[in-house]
């Protein structure tokens, strides 16, 4: 019968041989870490930017009619309202871009929203319309939902377009109703872009005194001159 070996007697382990080793090997310091965030980076401020942009930019792609989905705005008064806008809304007032017919003032509005989604804010959403449009809405039986809850929703939005102003039959209701809406805007800083066809003395005779006042204490005024843009086009 073979003697009884004890584990003291046994050779050390492979594992215990390895373990050895290691603790007889030189220590070595870690080596500093690049902690620096670069833009394709989450936690990166210009990441999270781009992806609200990418957000912004579908929710004015869907907003905006197919002809203006490659709009861009060209004017330096109308970029420098867009990136005012664009990081304070509240500062941005009234946009008005008036001049002839066929001046391009439909594309440079739509360029504007557009510069806006591509800054990406920290909130997009917009409603465009025309004002016969807008009329037709705020009208009794214009809407399932009443005329007052459309008056709130466009006053409420935070970017709106209205498109050809003026071109409407004056009444007092047409006074009355776009009064409300620029007024309520007006009140709460929120941004509005105007196109008309009229001269900004003509289009605050069309509206009435208080509109022409809200007009000239919060109004950016752009005149586009020049031939037709849309003759020739299909």
């Amino acid at each position: 019968m073979p003697e009884p070996q004890t584990l003291a007697g046994r050779p050390p382990s492979a594992l215990a041989r390895l373990m050895a080793g290691l603790a007889d090997r030189p220590q070595v310091a870690p080596g500093p870490t690049d902690t620096t965030l670069t833009p394709d980076d989450p936690g990166h401020p210009e990441y999270h930017r781009q992806a609200r942009a990418r957000v912004a930019l579908a929710r004015w792609e869907t907003a905006a009619p197919r002809r203006y989905r490659t709009a861009t705005c060209t004017h330096p008064d109308i970029t420098t309202w867009a990136d005012r806008a664009a990081p304070d809304p509240d500062t941005a007032g009234i946009l008005v871009l008036t001049g002839p017919i066929g001046t391009g003032k439909t594309h440079q509005a739509y360029g504007a929203l557009r510069r806006i989604a591509e800054a990406g804010p920290r909130r997009f959403e917009m409603i465009a319309t025309t004002a016969p449009d807008m009329y037709g809405l705020l009208r009794p039986g214009g809407s399932e939902r009443g005329s007052e809850y459309e008056l709130r929703r466009l006053a409420r939005i935070p970017l709106l377009l209205l498109d050809d102003l003026g071109t409407e039959k004056l009444s007092e209701w047409t006074e009355e109703a776009t009064y409300r809406l620029i007024n309520e805007r007006y009140n709460q800083c929120r941004p509005v872009i105007i196109t008309t066809n009229l001269l900004v003395t003509e289009l605050a005779a069309q509206l009435g005194d208080r509109l022409a006042s809200r007009l000239a204490q919060a109004a950016t005024i752009v005149t586009l001159a020049g031939p037709d843009l849309r003759r020739g086009q299909p």
